[in-house]
Formats: structure tokens, sequence, C-alpha cells
């Protein structure tokens, strides 16, 4: 969860139903993430989700033991790959077919992977020129082992964005173009997804004067809303999920390619500037009213968007603050709030 350049939304103006995922025409699932040294167990967490009929996990890193522990489970998985290792990915074939070899072939069949994403919010930056390249290797590898079905795709950041608003002229910046374009062709050539983390909850923090809460938190209230070429939007998600689209659009002549939005939340805690447990409450909940209801965008109605929510604990090895404070269960496993 890198927040870089979140000012991207400034220029935006005044701008779990839980027991429901499964009936959702919106796939709704829930980031695990592991930054914490009092967690459950992973066979812990996975009975958790199937209780909760949590059905979509993502995962930011591999783990053997969060894997073995989904086999059979039913539910579907994507598998990030550590930043870290995305040179040797990129530069190194056989290291990418060792890697599918030891996380992805013995799970096969018994686990359900929905998509592997090639790092995590790199672009643009120093990595981000190793992600193309790895996600090929990491392609044509699952190939040669004999796996289809599986689309290999990355997960970024909003800060790819360099306009954002209006929506309808989002378009990826100077500096992450040259590595945004190319990604977004080649996963259109596939029929891939483009992951993206998106957080309305740092636009508000960073500027409450400028952003309307209701905006940010999907409250729906007309009077906090933004118009944009005779389409109004009532809520930030929708707004940077379309700026997303048109990006996309942009970059690839108009060729369709999904987004999935890969993060999503909102703190309960931390001293930001509005993180609080009823504003997270309210947040996740109309969050998942608003996208299992599978109206899609204003960009694309109709579109359920596949949305993971951040994350299913709090991680007490986060950085302090705000990002210790988006779980929405406690390492305990009791609820940090009700989500409806």
């Amino acid at each position: 969860m890198l927040h870089l350049n979140q000012n991207i939304y400034l220029i935006l103006p005044i701008v779990f139903l839980i027991d429901e995922m499964k009936k959702a025409e919106g796939a709704i699932g829930v980031n695990y993430g592991m930054l914490g040294n009092n967690l459950p167990s992973p066979a812990q967490v996975i009975s958790m989700y199937k209780a909760k009929n949590i059905n979509y996990v993502r995962l930011f890193h591999p783990d053997t033991a969060v894997l073995a522990a989904l086999r059979n489970s039913g539910i579907g998985v994507v598998l990030g790959t550590y930043n870290e290792d995305l040179a040797r990915l990129a530069s190194d074939s056989s290291f990418a077919a060792s890697w599918v070899s030891s996380y992805v072939q013995p799970f096969a069949g018994a686990v359900t992977f929905r998509y592997i994403n090639a790092g995590n919010e790199v672009i643009p930056g120093d990595p981000a020129a190793n992600v193309l390249p790895a996600m090929r290797n990491l392609d044509a590898a699952l190939k040669a082992a004999g796996i289809s079905g599986i689309p290999v795709t990355t997960a970024v950041a909003t800060s790819v964005l360099g306009v954002s608003y209006p929506p309808s002229q989002g378009a990826f910046s100077e500096g992450a173009s040259p590595y945004t374009a190319p990604i977004v062709a080649y996963l259109a050539s596939r029929g891939a997804p483009l992951l993206v983390n998106v957080y309305p909850y740092f636009a508000y923090g960073a500027d409450p004067s400028s952003v309307q809460l209701g905006y940010a938190l999907l409250s729906g209230s007309q009077s906090a809303s933004v118009t944009d070429g005779g389409v109004t939007y009532t809520n930030m998600f929708d707004a940077i999920v379309d700026a997303g689209y048109a990006a996309v659009e942009k970059a690839t002549g108009g060729q369709a390619v999904e987004l999935v939005v890969s993060e999503t939340g909102w703190p309960s805690g931390g001293g930001g500037v509005g993180a609080t447990v009823e504003n997270a409450a309210a947040y996740n909940n109309n969050l998942i009213r608003h996208v299992s209801g599978g109206a899609g965008t204003p960009r694309r109605p109709g579109k359920p968007v596949e949305t993971y929510l951040f994350a299913m604990f709090n991680e007490n090895q986060k950085p302090e603050g705000v990002e210790q404070h988006f779980g929405l269960f406690q390492p305990d496993m009791t609820e940090v709030y009700h989500v409806d």
C-alpha cells in the first residue's frame, strides 16, 4: 500500500455484507496481509474466510502454508510475487519456471487461482521496467507447465494517473506511461485485467476541506456529487475507477481492459483525519452494497467491479499510524466493527 502522489485526488472538487458475498453480482474479496507477529495460523484464517462466506482472497506474496490451507476451499486466489523478485523474474526465465513450480503447480487444481500479479505498486519507479518482462516470463512458465486459464497481470497504485479529474480525462502520467502503456496493451491482447488499488480515504485525509466526506464514503448523497459530461458521480470510488478506465482506453487506442480493484479500504484508527471506526464501517458497508449490486460505474454501467477489501486483520508490523488500522478483524479474530 504505497500512497505516492495522492494529491492527484485533491483536484477532485467537493469533490460485509459478508453474508451476502456468495450471491453478490460483483465479486468481493478480502486481502490477507501477514505483516503481524500475532496473527492466527493460516489454517485458522482460511477457516475464517469460509465461515464468513468470503469467497475471494488476495495474497501479497506466495506462502506455501497459506496455499496448502486453501486447498479444496473453493476460495478464488489472487497470488502476488515479492517486489524484490521482479528483477530475477524478468531476467531469468528459469527462475520464473521455478516460481511456478514451487507456488502454482503443486496447488493447481486444488486451489482456484484467479490471477497472478507480478509486483505491487512499483510503477512508476526503478523496478517498473521489470514488470512486463516478469509478466511475460511467468506467463510462459505457466504454459510450459501445462497450466492454462490463470491471467498474469500487475497491481498499480492510482499514482500512475497524471490526470484523474474529471474522470473522462483520466490519463497515465509521463513517468508511468512508458511502462503502463505496453502493459495494458499486453493485457488487452490476452484478455487479462489490470489490478488497481483505490483509496478514497487518502484523498479525503489529505484535504478534507476540498473533498466531502459523504462523497468519499459512498453515502449516496446527491449533494456530494461530481458531474462529468452529463454523467453524475455520487462517490469517489466510481470516479477513480472510471479515471483508470479512461487512462487505459487512451493508452490502448480504445481496446478493452477490465479493471479489478485489488485493494480498497478505510482505517478505523491511527490518528489520521477521518480515521474512525464509524467511518470505516460506513465505507466498507456502503462499498459492498454498491459493488454487490452489480451496477458497475457510470463509464461501465452493468459491469460489476471485482473488488478486494484491505484487509482481513489489523497488522502490527505495518508502519505506525493508520496503516495498522485497516483490518476488518483484530488478530484475535474479533470484529473491529460490524460489517452488516
